[in-house]
Formats: structure tokens, sequence, C-alpha cells
């Protein structure tokens, strides 16, 4: 009798044993607990927000020129829109003048790299040099503490979003997507935005894209007239006591 449960006993540690490793098995990057139990470790930014507000986001991506944000600015201000900058390193170091601006007009800052390349073909310390030193600059001239980053081209890995998490920036990305970038009309432009939002959402603009200084007052109307309050990133996203889920939908912690 003794002898069988102790056989038993063995081969329950040994097939204990042989499941951890099949499970610790890694296949295309993901290991064999992650396949057969269904769950994602990969690390995601915010792409929207939930919440019962009828509230929304405008981000405009600054890389090249800058003849319009002037003007993108004073378009905003007479909607008594809010609104989230993200400057990239080269561009700071460019126009100076029009960060100041920016920030004094009451306008979000955030950083978008230092010379906007693809993060996730970088090594960590690279990263992490690329996100601070942008950031750096950025506070040097605003006196002001930058809390968001977004990644350029909308590129990331676990990498990028744990460096972005250890600088305590807040990863962002979007839900609706301008396609302004592409010199499409004013009237698409619009169109694009209006059919695609939703409370919590997060817009993708660019600051010096062929149509856009005609298009933010359509898209502002359109907006305001649907009730939506259109703000900053920073006024919409959840500072603490949040989770993200795999779609990239920020929620509080309930």
């Amino acid at each position: 009798m003794f002898c069988v449960v102790k056989l038993k006993s063995i081969k329950y540690v040994l097939l204990v044993l042989l499941v951890t490793v099949l499970l610790a098995i890694s296949f295309n990057g993901a290991s064999s607990a992650q396949v057969f139990f269904g769950y994602n470790t990969k690390l995601v930014p915010v792409y929207s927000v939930q919440t019962e507000k009828k509230q929304v986001a405008i981000t405009f991506d600054a890389s090249w020129g800058a003849d319009k944000t002037e003007q993108i600015m004073s378009t905003l201000k007479e909607y008594n829109a809010g609104a989230t900058f993200f400057l990239v390193g080269f561009w700071v170091d460019k126009y100076p003048d029009i960060v100041q601006k920016i920030n004094e007009n009451g306008f979000e800052i955030g950083t978008h790299s230092n010379t906007h390349p693809d993060l996730t073909k970088l090594s960590r310390d690279a990263v992490k040099m690329e996100i601070s030193t942008c950031t750096e600059m950025i506070e040097k001239i605003t006196n002001k503490k930058v809390e968001l980053f977004r990644a350029p081209f909308g590129a990331y890995n676990n990498t990028v979003i744990e460096v972005s998490n250890e600088l305590n920036l807040i990863p962002v990305q979007w839900d609706v997507d301008s396609l302004d970038w592409k010199g499409i009309s004013a009237q698409e432009i619009t169109t694009r935005i209006i059919n695609n939002i939703k409370n919590g959402s997060i817009i993708l603009c660019h600051n010096n894209s062929d149509h856009i200084v005609d298009a933010l007052p359509m898209i502002l109307d359109r907006l305001k007239a649907q009730g939506y309050t259109i703000t900053s990133v920073g006024d919409l996203v959840y500072k603490e006591n949040y989770t993200i889920d795999r779609a990239g939908v920020q929620k509080p912690k309930v």
C-alpha cells in the first residue's frame, strides 16, 4: 500500500514538473502559458478613456514646420477648446518661441521623442535618452512638468511603455486618426473625425498638415453641435487608480 501511494506521489510531482516546463516554452514571442490560458502580457498606451462625459481630446503632433501653429491656437481659443501638442526635440530646438507661445496660451505639451525614430528598434537606454532629452528641453522652456508621451509613428513595444512609465509619463496613442498628413481635404478630415468620435476619444492631427487650418473650425463646430467638450489629453485621462485594457481603453479602478 505504501509503495502504491509513493509511486502516485512521484508521478504527480513529475507531471507538475512537466507542465511547468511546457508552460515556460515560448511560441512566437509568447509563452505557452499565455497561449494556453489566453492572456497577453503586452503593454499598451492609452488609446481612449472610458467616461460618461461627452468629452474628447484633440492632439497635434509637431515634427516639421510651424507656420500654421499660431492659427491653430487662435482657432482653438475662439472655440474655447483645449488641446495637447506633442513636440519632437528637434522641433523644440528650432522653434523655442512657438513652444513658449503654446505654453503661454494655456495648451498642454507632451513629448514626442527627440529625433522621431522608430523606438521599437532602439535599445532600452536609447529609448530612455530619446524620451528624456525632449522632455527636459520642453521643461526648460516652459518651467512645467511634462506628463504625457506619444511614440513616433505610434510604434511601441513593452520596452517603450515601461521606459515611459519609469519616467512618470503616461503613454498616449489615439483612437480617431484624422489622416490629415495624407493631404486629404478639410471636409474629408472633418468627416473622418466626426464619424469615429465617441465619449473619451483622443483625436490625432498634425500641426502643419496641408488642410488642418481649414478643417479645424469645421471639426470644432460639429463637435460642439453634438454636445462635446474639447479638452487636452491631460484633462481627459485618469492620472491615478486606473487600468488599461487590451484595446487601450483607460478605465478607473472600481
